[in-house]
């Protein structure tokens, strides 16, 4: 049987699209395995939303080559940066074969076979209209032994803010039809997973025959589901419908990431992000007050072309204001095709070491703000999904808060546990502590021989 090795980079969307990938290598009998160097089949899939994700992707393969030398490996780049590269990507790398966009993850089986059969090097990069493009179906059974997984709900968007290049990456906005997600829930749930995450880059956009509010209280509904969570909104989507669904439904996971990207009305305008910081808090105003305890996170992009010293003391400000529980925070990074891009020299382009300044001065203030959410916990007790053995010490146990926030603790509930932890110490990243109770059992056995060989490596940023 062929072997295969799957690298991904990015986002939640990204990781979701590589289970994908893996379902559709499995019909042409590959297997994954843990090591490039073992591997006949080696697809990057990739992230363009900064520069160093392109630089990453390129130092992969650049590494992967001596794979393919010594092994005849096959070699692919999907993604982000293969839609947006297409073949231009195939004169920069004379050595790779297949590249393909997110839209054709349903052809990889086919673009191989020509790269096989045919000996040509393919490129597969055609956006599929919004009426043609069908949502790749998950296999449940990919997902047993797992408590929480991925559920993608629409993807694309359009609202084309200026520094973003996912319009040009993803294309157009679709939604998946709401009885598809559901039947997706429900075979994940019957295979014992506890919590789902609806995806897309827009998700609260969400128009697949129902709100999206209601598909949150749908997929509440369903039969063993204990916690839905989703990912990434736009600020201008929080409805007053979603939320009250926070307010009237508790396994609506009391967290809420909502990008601000900068704390400066007339840089949030430059951006195309079409609301002010005043708007932006008085709808976070309305969810804190319909969810009380609730955890926000962000975005927040520095040094955007053109901002001042001064504008940036306003995203300061507002760090400090909200209290975010966590924050991703990056320097502007100039992406093909996007109007930030194009205008940069006209708006005035903000020094590198300036940029930097500035990040450090922003997470330094971020990493307080979030110790000091954390060390807040310390003495009390917490209820912990279970999600399996620790990363840092095999001996303890691994979950999450209904706040997102990671705790790692002695125990011995197995995964899609749900248990009272008693939180002992904390960083601003992590909580520890000891369970002290099993609030819920898991709700199917886990399979009797527990995979050991991932089916692609963690995404990086």
């Amino acid at each position: 049987m062929k072997r295969y090795f799957i690298h991904t980079f990015g986002c939640q969307m990204n990781v979701n699209d590589s289970l994908r990938m893996s379902e559709a290598l499995s019909t042409m009998s590959y297997v994954p395995t843990p090591e490039p160097e073992n591997a006949d089949l080696i697809i990057l899939n990739t992230c363009s939303i900064r520069e160093k994700a392109e630089d990453k992707m390129l130092s992969a393969l650049g590494r992967y080559r001596a794979v393919k030398a010594s092994r005849g490996a096959i070699l692919g780049v999907g993604g982000c940066v293969a839609q947006q590269e297409k073949d231009k990507l195939l004169k920069k790398v004379p050595y790779l074969d297949f590249v393909f966009g997110p839209d054709n993850i349903a052809k990889l089986p086919e673009v191989i076979r020509r790269v096989q059969e045919e000996r040509e090097r393919v490129v597969e990069t055609a956006f599929v209209d919004s009426e043609e493009y069908v949502f790749p179906r998950a296999d449940a059974e990919t997902s047993r032994g797992k408590v929480t997984e991925f559920v993608t709900v629409m993807k694309g968007c359009d609202n084309v803010c200026s520094f973003c290049v996912v319009p040009h990456t993803r294309g157009r906005e679709v939604s998946r039809a709401f009885p598809e997600v559901l039947l997706e829930v429900a075979d994940l749930a019957r295979v014992g997973l506890r919590e789902v995450t609806l995806i897309g880059q827009n998700v609260n956009s969400y128009q697949g025959g129902i709100s999206f509010a209601q598909l949150l209280l749908r997929t509440a509904e369903v039969p063993g589901i204990e916690r839905v969570r989703f990912t990434t909104s736009h600020p201008h989507d929080l409805s007053d419908e979603l939320i009250e669904a926070f307010r009237t439904q508790p396994k609506i996971a009391p967290h809420f990431h909502l990008p601000v990207q900068c704390g400066s009305d007339r840089i949030l305008k430059m951006m195309r992000r079409d609301y002010t910081v005043v708007q932006y808090l008085e709808r976070l105003e309305k969810l804190r007050a319909a969810r009380p305890g609730i955890a926000i996170t962000t975005d927040i992009i520095v040094g955007f072309p053109g901002e001042t010293e001064e504008e940036f003391e306003m995203t300061l400000q507002l760090t400090e204001q909200v209290r975010y529980d966590n924050q991703f925070s990056f320097v502007y990074s100039p992406r093909p095709k996007t109007g930030a891009a194009l205008r940069e020299k006209d708006w005035g382009p903000v020094p590198h070491e300036v940029k930097v300044a500035r990040l450090e001065r922003l997470q330094k203030v971020q990493r307080r703000i979030s110790g000091e959410y954390t060390q807040a916990q310390v003495g009390l007790d917490v209820e912990v999904m279970v999600e399996g053995r620790s990363r840092y010490d095999a001996t303890k146990r691994f979950g999450r808060t209904p706040e997102n926030r990671t705790v790692n603790f002695d125990g011995d509930a197995p995964a899609g546990s749900f248990v009272k932890v008693h939180i002992e110490r904390a960083t601003p990243n992590q909580l520890q502590g000891k369970q002290v109770a099993v609030l819920m059992e898991p709700t199917v056995a886990p399979p009797p021989v527990e995979l050991t060989v991932p089916l692609h490596v963690p995404a990086e940023a």
